[in-house]
């Protein structure tokens, strides 16, 4: 059988295919397996418990029933959810949204897969990409492009900040734009770090877009205004050159696929035309349950009083555990700002990151090694060879056995 080039390039291993295999292997085929690694959520029961019993309602009513299962979803997604969710954010964060401006998709990995190949690759004005004004960024954007070369990056600023920990900053003084840069993305908080831009960061970047006359993609999926996993202040941003793009999963819903994508009219219209082409429809059930969520209520309630308390709470332990462990060791971890990972920075590793991942994978520990998360930065920076990606959205007692391993290991190597 002979593949085309999107054969080729798609069918291939990629780090997200990797991390994607190895959560397949720890949640259903391993289960003795620590896993540590890819963004499956925790599993919180305050939170299951809501969804329950928003699910029961939703399927007790013959009318609604038959909205979950029976019709179609309109292109751009349900109407009805689209008009309130505008609602919900104007009233909460002051926009000036319409239906017209929100589009739905069936997860947020295939919106960005649209929305990042509708601004970059081949175009009558030559091969056009994105760039990233802070590497390291979520891995899953990596292999999204159809053409070639489809990302550039600027490397972070790093400020060493007392007790172990470091945090990345965007280097504007460093912040060139090639040519070919047609849009601006970021992620907030950002998957790998947990770093959180700040407003003054985001600011600036907004009009260093507006001043290229290119757009500005902010993920959101962590972040505000849901699921809000922020655990420092960080004010949500949108206008009519941002592309804010939302997901459902982080609120403890991966399995139903809910993506957001929030943008001028134009490109909305433009976006749910690619959607409709690739998709068809997306799922009811995740702007049937965020909807009733949203009329009940009960959003506000469970991103700050549910899911936001427990993953600060997991990231102080977390810190809290590696610091004890790795006591005596050069390492130092991203100041936790947001998310659900902490990353962290052994510095002079004897091994790369993917060699110290397959020591600890050995041992019965996934986490995620730092190399795939460099994405636009070509050189052999030592750096990117000195991180990993480590998930604390498992309980205590789970996260203590892991870095557990992780310290024998690293220790081994170290003496």
């Amino acid at each position: 059988m002979q593949f085309s080039e999107f054969g080729k390039k798609f069918t291939g291993q990629s780090g997200i295919v990797e991390l994607m295999e190895d959560l397949g292997e720890a949640l259903t085929i391993n289960p003795d397996m620590i896993f540590m690694g890819g963004g499956n959520p925790a599993r919180i029961p305050a939170a299951e418990a809501l969804f329950q019993s928003h699910f029961k309602k939703i399927v007790a009513d013959p009318v609604e029933f038959n909205r979950l299962i029976g019709i179609y979803q309109s292109p751009k997604g349900d109407p009805s959810f689209c008009q309130d969710l505008a609602d919900y954010l104007n009233r909460s964060q002051g926009w000036k949204l319409s239906a017209n401006n929100i589009a739905i998709a069936n997860g947020s990995q295939s919106a960005f897969f649209i929305v990042a190949n509708m601004l970059a690759g081949r175009s009558e004005q030559g091969n056009t990409t994105l760039h990233l004004p802070l590497s390291p960024e979520y891995l899953g954007y990596a292999d999204s492009g159809l053409s070639q070369t489809f990302f550039t990056a600027t490397k972070p600023s790093i400020e060493l900040l007392e007790g172990q920990l470091f945090k990345y900053h965007v280097d504007f003084n460093h912040l060139n734009l090639p040519e070919t840069t047609n849009a601006l993305c970021v992620s907030r908080p950002t998957n790998p770090t947990g770093n959180v831009l700040s407003d003054e960061e985001l600011e600036h970047l907004s009009d260093i877009a507006v001043s290229h006359s290119i757009p500005f993609i902010i993920d959101g999926a962590y972040g505000v205004p849901f699921p809000d996993i922020n655990f420092v202040a960080a004010t949500p941003r949108w206008d009519n050159n941002t592309i804010l793009m939302l997901s459902l999963s982080k609120l403890g819903l991966p399995g139903i696929r809910g993506g957001i994508v929030i943008a001028n009219e134009a490109f909305i219209q433009a976006f749910t035309n690619a959607n409709t082409i690739i998709s068809l429809a997306c799922s009811t059930v995740g702007p049937l349950l965020a909807q009733s969520l949203i009329r009940s209520g009960d959003l506000e309630h469970l991103t700050q009083n549910i899911v936001k308390p427990y993953y600060q709470d997991s990231a102080a332990h977390i810190t809290a555990t590696l610091h004890r462990e790795l006591k005596g060791l050069p390492y130092r971890i991203h100041k936790p700002e947001g998310a659900i990972f902490v990353w962290v920075w052994f510095e002079d590793l004897p091994i790369t990151s993917r060699e110290l991942y397959e020591r600890c994978k050995a041992q019965g520990l996934l986490v995620v090694p730092g190399e795939n998360f460099f994405i636009g930065i070509e050189d052999d920076w030592a750096h990117k060879h000195q991180c990993l990606r480590i998930s604390h959205a498992q309980s205590k007692s789970v996260i203590d056995q892991g870095i557990a391993i992780l310290a024998k290991e690293a220790r081994a190597l170290y003496q």
